[in-house]
């Protein structure tokens, strides 16, 4: 896995909604890339839903979000559409976009369970890897993004 400080690796590629996503051009606070192993599975599913849940939270906060999984464009296309998924979603059936974050398991190939903060500046700045609480990503996501906020804050006067 990429570590907190290194340069992430620049993603641009066409989400499922059919626009073009990328990454250096996304702007705000920060963007959330969050990485899942296969779509429909229940892990999976709860990690969706959560990130669906709570879109508008980190939206308002000024972070955008993305996720990716190894899955084909029409297997993430039918997921995102039955969780009703808010933001773009990023088919990586080749799997260049998991070998450039270091977030693929060896031997079998599919995503690992790693979330990225990604700076403006194209710099990792947290990283969050729960294999089996896909809840605690949300959770760490919310934490470091409010955190952030409140530092990105003038004071009040």
């Amino acid at each position: 896995m990429l570590k907190v400080g290194e340069r992430a690796p620049e993603i641009d590629r066409v989400a499922i909604d059919g626009q073009r996503f990328v990454l250096s051009e996304q702007g705000g606070l920060c963007t959330v890339v969050y990485f899942f192993p296969k779509a429909f599975t229940p892990a999976c599913t709860v990690e969706a839903q959560l990130f669906r849940d709570n879109h508008a939270e980190i939206a308002l906060a000024g972070a955008n979000i993305v996720g990716i999984s190894t899955d084909d464009q029409k297997t993430q296309c039918r997921f995102a559409e039955a969780h009703k998924v808010p933001y773009p979603m990023i088919a990586d059936r080749d799997r260049s976009v998991c070998r450039a974050y270091d977030a693929l398991w060896p031997l079998i190939g599919v995503a690992r369970r790693v979330t990225y903060v990604v700076s403006p500046a194209m710099e990792i700045a947290a990283v969050f890897h729960h294999e089996l609480q896909a809840r605690k990503h949300r959770d760490d996501v919310l934490s470091f993004i409010d955190a952030r906020f409140r530092a990105a804050r003038p004071p009040a006067v």
